[in-house]
């Protein structure tokens, strides 16, 4: 099994950079401004959550867990205004389709030959508590395969964040304290991580205090006890969410990794180059 969690891990890596890119994307967001949207508002919001949108804010709120809820309704009321959910779905699918052949041509060949492996494994996968997987779970693609394989790889990438915010909630942990957490296993300094996702000065303070009745901060800091908590949830998360890749074989996995590492540099650099150099954390 410590082999499959080293693999798991890996995969989760290489998955976040072929995934994370988009919600940033130039071609994305000129797309959805142009919808009427004022500056793409809520482009990463809506076109992330997907058909999930058509459930409300409120649920969407739930699935992202550590989001801001005026934010989400905000990017909600702005599409309703010039247009749909599907909508953003299209733009995000052509973002996708458009950054691959551009960015990465020289895995899409390959990519696309594991199309209907990678849908085989996210169809394996529990579908019970995880909102964000189920909602793309039906969109698929099959007449253009590197997309298709595009959205295999981000279902089971949903799994791994709706399993990752089960043990962050089993744990305990609100969405704030859990991008306290992070942040600071990262080293992003300032708590820049959960105020990137909306918690205020009021939402930190409460979050350190609960933490440090729990032994993992002291003086408004995340402590080594901290640091090692949030590591021994990584690796529960790590554990857990092995089972689409150990459906999908050691040999196809290691191919995708193999596939995916070489360019995920080139990928990251495109969400520093148009959103900045510490976003899309989990993919750094």
């Amino acid at each position: 099994m410590d082999n499959w969690d080293s693999l798991s891990a890996r995969a989760a890596f290489v998955s976040h950079r072929l995934i994370g890119w988009v919600y940033w994307d130039p071609y994305g967001v000129e797309k959805y401004t142009a919808l009427g949207i004022p500056n793409g508002f809520g482009y990463y919001v809506t076109t992330r959550a997907g058909l999930l949108g058509n459930a409300g804010p409120d649920v969407v709120t739930a699935a992202y867990c550590s989001i801001h809820p005026d934010f989400i309704q905000a990017s909600y009321e702005n599409l309703a205004k010039f247009g749909t959910i599907e909508d953003a779905i299209r733009i995000r699918d052509e973002a996708v389709l458009k950054g691959l052949r551009k960015h990465v041509p020289e895995i899409c060949d390959e990519l696309s030959a594991l199309s209907g492996d990678l849908w085989d494994a996210a169809d394996s996968l529990p579908i019970s508590g995880r909102l964000l997987f189920a909602s793309q779970l039906r969109h698929r693609r099959p007449d253009d395969p590197v997309l298709d394989a595009w959205l295999a790889v981000n279902c089971i990438r949903e799994w791994r964040g709706d399993t990752h915010w089960a043990i962050q909630i089993a744990d305990g942990l609100t969405g704030t304290e859990s991008g306290v957490l992070d942040g600071a296993w990262r080293h992003y300094s300032d708590d820049w991580l959960p105020r990137s996702r909306g918690a205020d000065d009021e939402a930190l303070a409460t979050a350190y205090k609960r933490l440090e009745l729990r032994g993992l901060a002291k003086d408004g800091y995340v402590n080594e006890a901290g640091i090692a908590h949030r590591i021994m949830l990584e690796k529960k998360l790590d554990e857990a969410a092995a089972l689409a890749w150990m459906y999908l074989g050691e040999e196809k996995t290691t191919r995708f990794i193999n596939l995916v590492d070489p360019v995920g540099d080139r990928l990251m650099r495109r969400i520093d180059e148009t959103a900045g150099e510490k976003w899309m954390p989990a993919g750094r």
